[in-house]
C-alpha cells in the first residue's frame, strides 16, 4: 500500500515563497556589494573588509539573534528584519544614484544585513516546526534547501551580474524589491501551537531558561536565558554530537573553501580561469540542488544513517584530490559528491535538531550550534592559510584529508549506534 506524503500546508508554502524571495535578494546582494566597493575606488583589503564584515555577525550576534527569536513572534521578526533589509539596499542604491556612497556606508550596511542573515535564518529554522507536523519535516527542509541551493546560489549571483551590466544602482534595487516581497509573504504564515519537547537528563534550561524561583534575577536571569540554548545542546547527546561532527567537517570545508582556488586558477596546477573555475563552483551547487531534491526518495531507499555516512565520505573527496595532486576531473567530481553531501547533510541535522528540541529554545539551540560549527571557520581558513605558506598548499590539503578520515571513521563509529532515523521521523505528535 502506498503511503501519501503529508501535506506541509499553506503556512508553509507563505514560508517557502518568503524564503526564495529573500535568498534570491541575498544571492544579489552578497554579489553586488564587493562591486560597489570597486566602484568607490576601495583597495583590495576594503573589498575583502566588505566581505569580512558580512561574516561577523554568527560569532559576535549568533547568539543574541537566538534569544530574540525565541522571545518575540517569529512571523512578524521575519517580515520586519526582511522589511529593514529592503530599506538598507534602497539608501544603498539611492546614496549610489546621488553619488555620494562610501566605503564607510558599504561597511556598515554589510554589518546590518549580516546580523539581519543571523535573525532571518535562526526564525525560518524554528519555524518550520510550528507550520509542519513532524511527518513532513524532513520533507519541507529538503524543499527550502533546494530553494536557498537555487535562488542564493545557482541564480542569484548571475542575475545581479546582469542588471549590473546595466547599473549597479537596479542590481541593489531589485534586490531591496525581493526583501520587501519576502516580508509581505512571511505575515501570510500562520503558526501553530505545539508541545514542548522534553528536556534531556541532566536538567537543561525549561522556556525562560532563567533561575528558579529565589534564584538570580535581573542580569543572571538574563544570562541564563541567553544562554539556554547553549545548556539544551550540550546535554542533548544526539545534538550535541551532531553539532560537533559539523564543526569539525566545517574546519575541511574551510581549509577547502580558503585555498582551492589557489590549486584551481592559474597559474595553480590545474590552470583554470576564473570563468572556469565558477564553472566549478557552480557545478558543486547543482550537486547540492540534486541531493536536496532526492534526500527524501534516498532516505526512504537508503537510511538515514547511510546517507550521513556518506556526506562524511563527501567532505574526504573535497579535500584528498587535491592532496594527492589529482586533475580536474578528479577535483570536479569531488566538489559535486561534496556539495551534495552538504545539502543532505544540513537538511537531516537540521531535521534531527528541530525534532529533539523543544519549539521555545529552538532559536536559541539553532543559534547556539550555528556559533559552534560556523565559530571554527575563520580559524581554520587562518590555519590553512598559516600552513599552505610555511609547507605547502598539499601539505595543508593532506592535513584536511587525514582529518576528514578521523571525522568519518569517528561518525561511522557514533551513527552505527544511534537511532538516526527515529530521530529524522520525529515523535509521533500530540495536539496542543
Amino acid at each position: 500500500m502506498r503511503v501519501l506524503p503529508v501535506s506541509l500546508g499553506r503556512s508553509f508554502n507563505g514560508l517557502w515563497f518568503a524564503t526564495g524571495a529573500a535568498n534570491l535578494g541575498d544571492g544579489m546582494a552578497l554579489f553586488v556589494l564587493p562591486l560597489l566597493a570597486i566602484a568607490v575606488d576601495a583597495s583590495a583589503g576594503g573589498v575583502a573588509a566588505v566581505t569580512a564584515a558580512l561574516t561577523l555577525a554568527w560569532p559576535v550576534f549568533g547568539l543574541h539573534a537566538g534569544w530574540i527569536v525565541d522571545r518575540v513572534d517569529r512571523r512578524t521578526l521575519l517580515s520586519a528584519v526582511n522589511a529593514v533589509r529592503g530599506l538598507l539596499l534602497g539608501g544603498v542604491t539611492a546614496a549610489f544614484v546621488a553619488d555620494v556612497l562610501s566605503l564607510p556606508l558599504i561597511l556598515a550596511v554589510a554589518v546590518l544585513l549580516g546580523v539581519a542573515e543571523t535573525l532571518v535564518d535562526t526564525a525560518l529554522t524554528s519555524t518550520i516546526p510550528m507550520v509542519v507536523v513532524p511527518a513532513g519535516r524532513s520533507r519541507a527542509n529538503a524543499r527550502i534547501e533546494a530553494t536557498i541551493n537555487v535562488t542564493n546560489q545557482l541564480a542569484g549571483p548571475p542575475l545581479a551580474g546582469l542588471l549590473a551590466g546595466a547599473t549597479l544602482a537596479l542590481a541593489t534595487g531589485s534586490s531591496a524589491a525581493l526583501y520587501v516581497l519576502a516580508a509581505g509573504a512571511a505575515l501570510a504564515v500562520t503558526l501553530r501551537r505545539t508541545r514542548t519537547a522534553p528536556a534531556p537528563a541532566g536538567g537543561a534550561a525549561g522556556a525562560d531558561g532563567g533561575a528558579g524561583p529565589g534564584g538570580g534575577a535581573g542580569t543572571g536571569r538574563a544570562k541564563g536565558e541567553l544562554v539556554a540554548g547553549f545548556r539544551f545542546l550540550w546535554a542533548q547527546p544526539v545534538v550535541r554530537t551532531l553539532t560537533l561532527f559539523t564543526a569539525a567537517m566545517n574546519v575541511v570545508w574551510a581549509v577547502a573553501t580558503a585555498l582551492l582556488v589557489v590549486y584551481a586558477v592559474e597559474p595553480g596546477p590545474l590552470g583554470l580561469t576564473p570563468a572556469q573555475y565558477g564553472l566549478l563552483l557552480t557545478a558543486m551547487a547543482v550537486g547540492g540542488l540534486v541531493a536536496s531534491v532526492l534526500v527524501e526518495p534516498l532516505r526512504r531507499w537508503a537510511g538515514t544513517t547511510r546517507l550521513m555516512i556518506a556526506d562524511a565520505v563527501g567532505t574526504v573527496l573535497f579535500v584528498l584530490p587535491v592532496a594527492v595532486g589529482a586533475g580536474i576531473w578528479a577535483v570536479a567530481a569531488g566538489a559535486v559528491v561534496a556539495g551534495a553531501g552538504s545539502s543532505i547533510w544540513r537538511i537531516l541535522a537540521g531535521t534531527v535538531r528541530q525534532n529533539l528540541s523543544p519549539p521555545e529554545l529552538l532559536g536559541r539551540i539553532y543559534s547556539a550550534s550555528r556559533m559552534i560549527s560556523w565559530g571554527v571557520i575563520p580559524a581554520g581558513a587562518a590555519l590553512a592559510g598559516v600552513v599552505a605558506e610555511v609547507w605547502s598548499l598539499r601539505t595543508a590539503f593532506m592535513a584536511a584529508s587525514v582529518l576528514a578520515v578521523v571525522v568519518l571513521v569517528a561518525f561511522v563509529r557514533f551513527a552505527l549506534r544511534t537511532d538516526l532515523e527515529a530521530a529524522v521521523r520525529g515523535p509521533a505528535e500530540t495536539p496542543a
